[in-house]
């Protein structure tokens, strides 16, 4: 649990360098996702920092996938939203609504439920072709991406996020599914272009459409899917008696985190007084 809430705080914090530096690049001429957008935000030290911080916090997500069950961790990186939302508040000086403060006390009250009724991962490694399962999803998540510069901009931001969201629940899965670096198992490419086509699809919604729209899209794709897959076929379970509390703590958490969806970029330095969502 230690893992899974550093690992929050290192993404919760990323987001607010990266959305600054995704905010400050010159925007693309399409609708869609934009490549060079990514390599023109990877320029500013912020995106940087803030890639080196996803980078640790990556590997406090393995560990933390390792011992505890997907639905777990998927809560708590959802939960660096309420980091996020703490973080911009006192670095950029953003003002939080009684509701935003409410819903960081509320998401954490879920984690601790989650952390309460939780039980250690399941050892199943599901059927023969989740593996490959994995790399179908990544394949449909590009071709959503690329389909969503035909849509108006709210549900584009909400393609796109969803689509991100998709991309980050294939990597919680592939991190259970692999058991070392085998070169020949589908897990580990699903792994590597899941993650890629989540960072691509997340910083094009967030450069381009409704901060609020799209980190919701991305907070459902990440934990819902993915937790089903850890209880239905990876072995997830609860502690004896205690699986309405981690259902609850699940809902809450998740609840807490889309109130906070405003978040998923911190504003502008200077312009984020308001608690205006979007």
């Amino acid at each position: 649990m230690i893992c899974a809430f550093a690992s929050a705080i290192c993404y919760g914090t990323a987001s607010v360098l990266q959305a600054v530096a995704a905010r400050a690049s010159e925007p693309g001429t399409g609708g869609g996702v934009d490549v060079a957008l990514l390599w023109r935000a990877v320029r500013q030290w912020r995106y940087l920092a803030g890639l080196c911080l996803d980078g640790l916090g990556f590997v406090l997500q393995v560990v933390a996938l390792r011992t505890l069950p997907v639905y777990v961790v998927g809560a708590a990186l959802a939960a660096s939203l309420a980091v996020t939302a703490v973080v911009a508040s006192r670095v950029l000086r953003v003002r939080l609504s009684r509701v935003e403060r409410t819903a960081v006390a509320v998401v954490c009250a879920g984690l601790a439920m989650l952390a309460l009724a939780s039980g250690r991962e399941g050892h199943r490694t599901g059927p023969a072709a989740l593996d490959w399962a994995l790399l179908a999803v990544v394949g449909g998540i590009l071709l959503l991406g690329a389909a969503a510069g035909r849509l108006p901009e709210r549900p584009r931001a909400l393609v796109l996020g969803l689509g991100a969201g998709f991309g980050f629940g294939v990597v919680e899965v592939a991190v259970r599914l692999l058991d070392g670096v085998d070169l020949t198992d589908p897990a580990l490419y699903a792994l590597l272009t899941g993650g890629g086509a989540a960072f691509l699809l997340l910083t094009s919604a967030l450069q381009r459409g409704s901060v609020t729209t799209a980190t919701a899209g991305m907070v459902l794709g990440e934990t819902i899917g993915p937790a089903a897959v850890g209880v239905a076929w990876l072995g997830d379970t609860t502690r004896p008696g205690l699986g309405w509390l981690a259902v609850t703590g699940f809902a809450v958490a998740v609840a807490g985190s889309l109130t906070l969806a405003r978040f998923g970029e911190a504003p502008e330095p200077g312009a984020g007084r308001s608690h205006q969502p979007g």
